[in-house]
């Protein structure tokens, strides 16, 4: 059950946002995520509220920086994640047309208890 937050600067259409989801939640399907396993925020900031480094690591930042942060199950291994990164960087460069370099994405691991989809329930716990 991956939680996928979208941070974006204001300005893009809803099209472009939703694209974005598109493309992110087709990568994970590709690293073993199920269908209809799709719950997605996205949030738009301005510009005082949008901070990041322009040159950390010596990669070329625009304000068309994308920040992708993804919370799901622990388990998967470093390739799966490393190609789950790739699909989305090179996903999002075909569409909407954002540049791999401005595509910023972090993963958090969970245990599959500190879950609960509704009711109350912790469905994932043993």
């Amino acid at each position: 059950m991956p939680l996928v937050r979208i941070d974006v600067r204001k300005g893009k259409d809803a099209a472009y946002r939703q694209e974005i989801a598109r493309v992110v939640y087709e990568a994970m399907i590709g690293v073993g995520v199920p269908q209809n396993d799709r719950f997605q925020i996205i949030a738009e900031h301005d510009a005082s509220n949008f901070i990041y480094d322009p040159t950390y690591l010596g990669i070329e930042r625009t304000d068309d920086l994308v920040i992708i942060q993804i919370t799901w199950n622990e388990g998967r291994t470093v390739e799966q994640k490393k190609t789950l990164y790739r699909a989305i960087a090179e996903g999002l460069a075909k569409s909407p047309g954002i540049r791999m370099e401005d595509v910023f994405i972090n993963v958090v691991e969970v245990k599959k208890e500190n879950w609960s989809f509704g009711k109350g329930i912790a469905q994932y716990a043993a």
